[in-house]
C-alpha cells in the first residue's frame, strides 16, 4: 500500500469526524473506514495531521460547542451531550484547555459582536486550536 492510499483512507476518516462528530466513535471504528488496524490508523493519522484521531475528534466537538454555547438556547449540559460528549466533566476539562475559558464563562460572555460575522469566517477565527487559544494562567 503506498502513501498516497494511506493519506486518502485516513482522510476518509477525518471526513467521518467532520460529519458525525456527535455519534459515538472510537479508533477501532474510524481505523474501520480507513482500512487500517487500529495501532496503524492512530500512527499514521497522527503523522499525518499532527494530532490523535481522539484529539481532532475532540477539537471538532469543541468547535460545534462554542457555536451552540454563542446561541444561548441550551445548557452546557445540554450542549456537552448535543455534540457527542458522554461525560461533564471531560467536556468542560477539555472545553477549557482548548479554549481558556468554562464553557460556562464562554457561554455568558457577550457574543453580540461577532454576530455580523458571516459564518463560514467566524468558524475559521473561532476554531479551537490546542493551546492557541488558552493563556496559561498567572502565576501566584
Amino acid at each position: 500500500m503506498s502513501n498516497l492510499e494511506d493519506l486518502v483512507r485516513l482522510r476518509k476518516a477525518r471526513d467521518v469526524m467532520d460529519r458525525d462528530y456527535a455519534e459515538p466513535l472510537d479508533v477501532a471504528a474510524l481505523a474501520r473506514v480507513a482500512l487500517m488496524s487500529p495501532g496503524h490508523f492512530s500512527r499514521s493519522f497522527r503523522a499525518a495531521y499532527g494530532e490523535t484521531p481522539y484529539s481532532y475528534l475532540m477539537t471538532r466537538r469543541i468547535e460545534r460547542a462554542k457555536a451552540l454555547l454563542r446561541r444561548g438556547d441550551l445548557s452546557v449540559t445540554e450542549v456537552c451531550f448535543e455534540v457527542g460528549c458522554t461525560s461533564l466533566g471531560s467536556f468542560s476539562s477539555r472545553f477549557t484547555e482548548l479554549v481558556g475559558e468554562s464553557p460556562s464563562a464562554y457561554r455568558a460572555r457577550d457574543h453580540a459582536a461577532g454576530a455580523a460575522v458571516p459564518a463560514c469566517v467566524a468558524k475559521v477565527y473561532t476554531r479551537p486550536v490546542r493551546n492557541g487559544e488558552a493563556k496559561p494562567a498567572p502565576r501566584a
